[in-house]
């Protein structure tokens, strides 16, 4: 067989990555069961995600100290201003490309999802080169005290040097959806997982490198998909991968518009991160900052699974909406509902039932941050309730390419009911308000949630 090297490689790599027929094609008939099939992909993905920052946590609080886990979470808001531009280039641009793929505009399709993988990489250098010159009025910016500083300053400049490759990995897991290859991008991220587990323990255990070990084990954790993603889009010539871009101000300007509600989102997370920190640092000092830690790694576990659920049925919907399948449309909506509230129950009760538990893995039982963060992380979970639906309903006019709707959702949610609640309700109620903020946030939102998607049903026949 006269076959060049090149394509003997592409060839072995197509049969690798391939696996079988597409049946996780975004244009088949969904019903219930095929539908979570598909989703579930994302989902785990999702949640494997939120795993680097909680187990970076866990080794953290158990081979270095309560300070330390302070520390990582003071300069979490700079990571994610890196996530809120991601995920707003990945699930702005997947409704972009989904939408061209369901018109039959594949040719144009593929050039704007290369162009979109060049811009947000690009974006990581920027943020690599700025951050590092300016590491120390950062962290001291976000509320490190001297007792924190040597660790924020260690565990942030490490993980700057990943926010490229960082920024692959957020765009890829979305774009193997819309590429049909759900299940390539959960293997991916499962493997990043793993090996950021196995190599906390051996940076932070045997050789005793501390949070800088945390930091390399999180960075080389998203380093694996993201490489696995680019030699996917790079050799196998499917649906989805890279051609020669074409820079289009105007795609770039609606993938913007289509993402802004996830990138306030998680613009917010970074503002409510640093509020967080400065009234608990000021109420209960650096102990208490460490217990809210232990409450928003339980609230983004929980919350990635709805994120990853609404990212991976968002491309369902985008399809269906450009091709103009109401029926199908319809289906897939009245799913998703069903599916959160359902979820919705069983996380609040579950996460309920283990709160005690889940506290102890991060912090000594009987020490002054356990005490706090059990009683206030019981109030802190009612918030799973209604969170659900505000993320999905968001998403969903997202993929509708309904950006104004999908940024008015996210940001009362976040701008405005959440930092409200986070500056008002400790004034009446003192360290009780702190922890009641984010349910209470997620209360209002609902109503208005809601209330777009009954206004809008004609107008999008959902």
């Amino acid at each position: 067989m006269n076959v060049d090297g090149t394509l003997g490689y592409r060839f072995l790599l197509y049969k690798c990555f391939k696996g079988g027929e597409m049946s996780s094609s975004i244009s088949q008939d969904f019903k219930m069961g095929s539908l979570l099939k598909f989703a579930f992909p994302s989902m785990i993905m999702m949640m494997f995600m939120s795993l680097y920052a909680i187990v970076d946590g866990v080794f953290i609080s158990r081979y270095v100290g309560s300070d330390a886990l302070s520390a990582s979470n003071i300069v979490f808001p700079v990571i994610t201003i890196v996530i809120a531009v991601g995920v707003m280039l990945a699930t702005g641009g997947s409704a972009v490309v989904a939408r061209k793929m369901g018109e039959g505009n594949i040719i144009e399709a593929r050039k704007d999802f290369t162009m979109l993988t060049i811009l947000g990489f690009s974006f990581g250098v920027v943020v690599l080169v700025v951050g590092n010159i300016w590491i120390e009025p950062i962290v001291q910016l976000l509320g490190a005290t001297p007792r924190l500083l040597s660790d924020c300053i260690s565990y942030l400049s490490v993980l700057l040097y990943f926010t490229p490759l960082y920024m692959l990995q957020m765009l890829f897991q979305t774009f193997l959806v819309t590429a049909g290859r759900p299940n390539l991008g959960l293997g991916a991220t499962i493997a990043g997982g793993v090996a950021n587990i196995v190599l906390d323990y051996i940076f932070m255990g045997p050789m005793n490198l501390g949070v800088l070990g945390a930091a390399f084990a999180t960075g080389i954790g998203q380093a694996i998909p993201a490489i696995i993603g680019f030699i996917y889009f790079f050799f196998c010539k499917e649906e989805l991968y890279f051609v020669t871009p074409q820079f289009h101000k105007k795609v770039l300007k609606e993938t913007c518009f289509n993402g802004s509600s996830e990138m306030v989102s998680n613009l917010a997370t970074s503002v409510v991160t640093f509020l967080f920190n400065i009234i608990m640092l000021k109420m209960k000092g650096e102990e208490g900052v460490a217990a809210i830690t232990i409450a928003l790694y339980g609230q983004f576990l929980f919350n990635s699974l709805y994120m990853g659920y609404s990212m991976g049925v968002a491309p369902v919907i985008s399809f269906n909406y450009g091709k103009k399948n109401q029926k199908l449309l319809k289906n897939v909506v009245k799913i998703c509902f069903g599916f959160i509230t359902l979820s919705s129950i069983l996380i609040l009760s579950l996460s309920l039932l283990t709160n005690q538990f889940v506290v102890e893995i991060f912090s000594q039982k009987g020490s002054k941050t356990y005490e706090i963060a059990v009683a206030g992380c019981f109030l802190f979970s009612f918030n799973y309730l209604f969170s659900g639906i505000n993320i999905f309903s968001s998403s969903m006019f997202t993929a509708l390419s309904n950006g104004k709707i999908s940024a008015i959702i996210s940001f009362m949610r976040t701008f405005v009911f959440l930092i409200l609640s986070i500056l008002l309700l400790p004034i009446f109620i003192g360290e009780l308000g702190v922890w009641l903020s984010v349910p209470v946030a997620e209360f209002f939102t609902i109503f208005i949630a809601i209330g777009f998607i009954l206004y809008n049903r004609k107008k999008y026949n959902y």
